[in-house]
C-alpha cells in the first residue's frame, strides 16, 4: 500500500511541473510594419511577408502580432515610428529610404529590418555594409549603379533618345543622390537627363506636360515608393504620350511598362523575413551584414513595344531574362 502511495506521488510530482509547463502562455511576438506608400499598394508585398514568416514559424493568431503602419506621405511616417515605439514591438520592418530613417530617428533600442533601401551607408543608416553598428540591417539596392544600366538599357531599345526623364520624388533623398549619378553617365551616352519631381497623385498630369514640352523621348521610372505604387498612372499617361517608360522591380511590368531592370522586391521581402527570424533568436542587427542583391533581371514588354511602334533590338531580346509577348 505504502509503495502503490510513493509512486503515485512520484507520479503527481512529475506530472505538476510538465503541466505547468504546458500552460505557459505562447510568445507572442509583436512586429512592426513601416510602409510609405498606401495599403492597397502594399497589400501583395505585406502578403509575401505574411507568407515568408509563416514559413518560418510565426503564424498570426499564435505566436504572431502584425502592427502594420502607412503612410504615402513622408511626413506621416515619423508619427507612424514613434506609435510603433510607444507600442513596444519587438521588431520594426521599413521598406524603402524615408520609412527606414523615420524608423531609425524614432529608436535607437529597437531591432530594424530594412527593405530594397538605396545605399544605407551612403544615407547615414548605417555604419557600412559589412558591419552596420547600431540597430539596423536588412539589404540595400545601391540605386545609382542601377539605374545607369537602366539608361543604357533605354538608350539601346530606342536608339534615337536624346533627352530623357527621370521621374522621381524630391522628397525621398535616394532620388537626388541617383539623378547625381544619371547625370554623370548621360553625357557618355550623348543623351540629356532631366529630373522631374512627382510627389502627390495631383501632380502627375502637369509633370507629364512638363515632360512632353521638353521633348522627352522617354522615362526612367526611379525606384521610389510613390513612383512604385502609381506606376500603372504613369503607364498610362506614358502610352497616351508615346513615352516608352523603363522602371526598377520586374514586378513593375504587370503595369505594360516597356522595361525593367532590377531586382526582385518579392525576393528582397522574403530575404528581409530570414533576418527577422534571426533577429528574434537573438541575433543583433550591428552584427548582420546588410546584404545586396546579387539577381537583376531584365523583362521587356514586347505588347508594350509593339504600342509604341518600336522594334527591340535582337541583341536586347537575348540579354532579357523574361520577355511578354
Amino acid at each position: 500500500m505504502r509503495r502503490r502511495s510513493f509512486l503515485a506521488g512520484l507520479v503527481g510530482d512529475v506530472a505538476t511541473p510538465l503541466a505547468a509547463e504546458a500552460q505557459q502562455p505562447r510568445k507572442v511576438w509583436r512586429i512592426g510594419v513601416l510602409v510609405p506608400t498606401t495599403e492597397a499598394a502594399a497589400a501583395p508585398y505585406v502578403a509575401v511577408s505574411r507568407e515568408a514568416l509563416r514559413a518560418l514559424g510565426y503564424a498570426e493568431g499564435a505566436n504572431l502580432l502584425l502592427e502594420l503602419r502607412y503612410s504615402e506621405r513622408d511626413e506621416g511616417l515619423a508619427d507612424r515610428a514613434a506609435d510603433l515605439v510607444h507600442r513596444e514591438v519587438d521588431l520594426i520592418m521599413t521598406t524603402a529610404t524615408p520609412a527606414t530613417l523615420a524608423a531609425k530617428y524614432a529608436t535607437t533600442t529597437i531591432p530594424i529590418v530594412m527593405v530594397a533601401v538605396n545605399d544605407p551607408v551612403q544615407g547615414g543608416i548605417v555604419a557600412s555594409l559589412d558591419r552596420p553598428g547600431g540597430n539596423v540591417t536588412g539589404n540595400a539596392l545601391l540605386l545609382p549603379e542601377i539605374t545607369v544600366k537602366q539608361l543604357q538599357l533605354l538608350k539601346e531599345a530606342v536608339p534615337k533618345a536624346s533627352r530623357i526623364a527621370i521621374l522621381g520624388n524630391l522628397a525621398n533623398p535616394s532620388v537626388l543622390l541617383t539623378a547625381a549619378a544619371l547625370q554623370e553617365s548621360s553625357r557618355a551616352l550623348g543623351v540629356s537627363v532631366e529630373l522631374v519631381n512627382v510627389q502627390r497623385v495631383e501632380d502627375f498630369d502637369p509633370v507629364f506636360a512638363i515632360i512632353v514640352a521638353g521633348q522627352a523621348d522617354g522615362i526612367i521610372a526611379m525606384a521610389d515608393p510613390f513612383v512604385f505604387a502609381h506606376m500603372a498612372r504613369v503607364m498610362e499617361l506614358g502610352l497616351r504620350n508615346e513615352l516608352p517608360v523603363i522602371a526598377f522591380f520586374r514586378e513593375s511590368v504587370l503595369s505594360g511598362v516597356l522595361m525593367t531592370y532590377g531586382p526582385s522586391l518579392v525576393q528582397a521581402m522574403q530575404r528581409a523575413t530570414v533576418y527577422v527570424d534571426k533577429i528574434l533568436k537573438g541575433a543583433k542587427p550591428a552584427d548582420l551584414p546588410v546584404e545586396q542583391p546579387t539577381k537583376f533581371d531584365l523583362v521587356i514588354n514586347l505588347k508594350t513595344a509593339k504600342a509604341f511602334g518600336l522594334t527591340v533590338p535582337p541583341s536586347l531580346l537575348l540579354r532579357a531574362d523574361q520577355v511578354i509577348e
